[in-house]
């Protein structure tokens, strides 16, 4: 099966071009959605987190997102040491899903395929963009995030500059309907290939 790339930066709208993906019929991975996941039920991620951020990494049970964003986007260092530790695991548990999967191809969405090399793994890649501006005011309604915040997330991905030459197809997310007349073209284009 084809396993097509989905990323973009940070509020550019990937989740929402990975849903119109889903009601074609198309099977999707949230890479972020999963890792999320691992940090609460992977016993030896909880345990290398803890290691590596304390205690405070986690509360009740639950992995302590405000304090690790705080320690982790302003220290390039812990961002890659906490990357080494959930990435792998991410990338197997795609590898079990990906087995189950029956159709043409799937989505394996994620933020950073393009800054973790994780575009190797796709046959082929879609990248999702959207104006700055609109990018930081949908982070604002959705995160509750500071423009700070914001700013500071999104120096931790490549700029679309960079991105846009490494896809095979770009979708501009700036209206709806236009996004889901794109994800249909790229699927009548996937489903020939």
């Amino acid at each position: 099966m084809k396993v097509i790339g989905l990323t973009g930066g940070i509020g550019s709208g990937k989740s929402t071009v990975a849903s119109f993906f889903a009601e074609l019929g198309i099977p999707v991975y949230t890479a972020d959605l999963e890792a999320k996941k691992l940090y609460v039920t992977s016993k030896v991620v909880q345990k290398k987190i803890i290691a590596l951020l304390g205690k405070e990494a986690y509360k009740g049970g639950e992995l302590n997102r405000g304090y690790i964003a705080k320690r982790i986007f302003g220290n390039d260092a812990l961002l890659q040491q906490v990357n080494a530790i959930i990435h792998p695991k991410v990338r197997a548990h795609f590898k079990r899903w990906l087995k189950k999967q029956q159709a043409p191809y799937c989505i394996k969405e994620a933020a950073i395929l393009f800054e973790n090399k994780g575009h190797l793994e796709c046959d082929q890649m879609i990248l999702v963009t959207a104006p700055e501006d609109v990018r930081i005011e949908r982070l604002k309604k959705r995160d509750h995030a500071t423009l700070e915040e914001i700013k500071e997330r999104m120096r931790h991905q490549w700029p679309d500059e960079k991105k846009i030459p490494l896809a095979d197809y770009l979708i501009e997310n700036k209206n709806l309907n236009d996004t889901k007349k794109q994800v249909l073209q790229i699927h009548k284009m996937l489903l020939k290939r």
